[in-house]
C-alpha cells in the first residue's frame, strides 16, 4: 500500500514511518525540516529511513498549497497519515503565526489533496490538549472540548471540526488521534524528559513547573505506533442512525471518527522525574517553579473506544518506557 507520512522526519512519524516499511508499505515522508529544535536529529532520523528501498522523501512545507496539490496527483495516494504539524504548547504563546500556517493552513491542504485524489483514509493527529479546561478524569472523546486554554490547543481542535466538515461534504473517511504526552527513545528535545535528561547529566538544575505537582498520561512512543498501525485500517462508515441528540461526540453521521491514544495510567510529574533518575543513576537538582500559562494540571485518557476498534491498549510502564528512552540517549550522544 502506498501511504503518505506527513512529519517523517517527527518524532511520532520517524517510528510510524520505520514501522509501516518494516509492514512492507510503501511510504512516501514529506518535512520542513524546520529549525523549531535541532534539524540534525531530524536527518539522523531521515538517514535511518532512507535505508529503507521502499521510502522517498520530500521536503516539503504543509502550507505550500501548489506543492501539496501537485503530490497528491502525482502520487495517488491510498492512505495518509498526517503527523505534521508546528507543535508546543508554549511556544505557541510566543510564536502563534506558526500554527495558522502549518496547523490550519497546512491540514486544509491535506484535507484539499485527500479530497481531489480520493484518499480511502486519512488519520491525523490531535492531541489531549484539547481538552483544556475540563476537569473531569478521565478525558473522554465523548466529553466537550470547547475550553482550550492555548492557541495550539485551539489549532487541533479546528482540525477536528474541518475533517468533520469534510467528512460530512466529501464522504472522506477521517479519524483523529488525540495523542497523550508522548515519549521514548528519538524523542523532542523541547519535550520534559529530553531536556531533563540532558540536564542530568550535565550536571545542571532542572525546571520543575507547579512544585512537579502535575499529572500526566505518559504514553510510551510503540504504544502509540501500534496503535495507529491497528487503527489506520478501521476506516469510519457513514451510519445514517447517528443523530446529534442520542450520538457520541466522537462519531457521526459522516465518516468521522475521534479516538484517545494513551496509558490510561496517569503519574505524578515528580513521579517521571524519580523513574529517570533512577534509569541515569543520578539525582536532578530541581528549581521548583510556578504553573506556566497554557499548561493543564492533570490529564489522564479514557480509551475504551480504542480498545473496542482495535483490541489493543497501550500499558507500557513509565519505568520501562524512560529506561528504554536513557539508553537511546546515551547511545546517540555517546555519553
Amino acid at each position: 500500500m502506498k501511504i503518505l507520512v506527513t512529519g517523517a522526519a517527527g518524532f511520532i512519524g520517524y517510528h510510524v514511518s520505520k514501522r509501516l516499511l518494516v509492514d512492507g508499505h510503501q511510504i512516501i515522508g514529506i518535512d520542513n525540516l524546520s529549525n523549531y529544535y535541532d534539524v540534525s536529529l531530524k536527518h539522523a532520523r531521515l538517514d535511518v529511513l532512507i535505508q529503507y528501498d521502499m521510502f522517498r522523501f520530500h521536503k516539503l512545507d504543509l502550507a505550500d498549497q501548489q506543492g501539496i496539490a501537485r503530490l497528491f496527483v502525482d502520487e495517488e495516494f491510498e492512505r495518509v497519515i498526517h503527523l505534521g504539524a508546528q507543535v508546543g504548547v508554549r511556544n505557541s504563546l510566543n510564536n502563534p503565526l506558526a500554527y495558522g500556517d502549518s496547523n490550519l493552513i497546512g491540514h486544509l491542504n491535506i484535507l484539499e489533496g485527500c479530497r481531489h485524489t480520493q484518499v480511502v483514509h486519512l488519520l491525523y493527529a490531535s492531541s489531549s490538549s484539547v481538552y483544556g479546561l475540563n476537569c473531569k478524569l478521565p478525558f473522554s472523546t465523548n466529553d466537550p472540548v470547547d475550553h482550550p486554554v492555548s492557541l495550539y490547543a485551539a489549532t487541533k481542535k479546528a482540525n477536528e471540526l474541518m475533517a468533520h466538515a469534510y467528512a460530512h461534504l466529501y464522504n472522506l473517511s477521517t479519524t483523529g488521534l488525540r495523542f497523550f504526552t508522548v515519549y521514548g527513545p528519538w524523542g523532542r528535545p523541547d519535550m520534559a524528559l529530553f531536556k531533563f535528561t540532558r540536564a542530568i547529566l550535565n550536571g545542571d538544575c532542572i525546571d520543575v513547573y507547579n512544585g512537579g505537582d502535575m499529572v500526566r498520561d505518559f504514553t510510551y512512543i510503540n504504544d502509540i505506533v501500534e496503535a495507529i498501525v491497528r487503527i489506520q485500517d478501521v476506516i469510519p462508515v457513514l451510519d445514517t442512525d447517528w443523530t446529534i441528540e442520542t450520538g457520541s461526540l466522537s462519531t457521526s453521521s459522516a465518516p468521522y471518527r475521534i479516538y484517545n491514544i494513551g496509558n490510561s495510567q496517569p503519574v505524578k510529574l515528580i513521579d517521571y522525574i524519580q523513574a529517570l533518575e533512577d534509569a541515569i543513576g543520578m539525582q536532578a537538582e530541581k528549581n521548583l517553579l510556578p504553573m506556566q500559562p497554557g499548561d493543564v494540571l492533570k490529564s489522564s485518557a479514557d480509551t475504551q473506544a480504542l480498545d473496542r476498534a482495535i483490541n489493543f491498549k497501550p500499558q507500557t510502564p513509565v519505568t520501562e518506557g524512560v529506561k528504554q528512552f536513557v539508553k537511546w540517549y546515551r547511545e546517540y550522544y555517546q555519553c
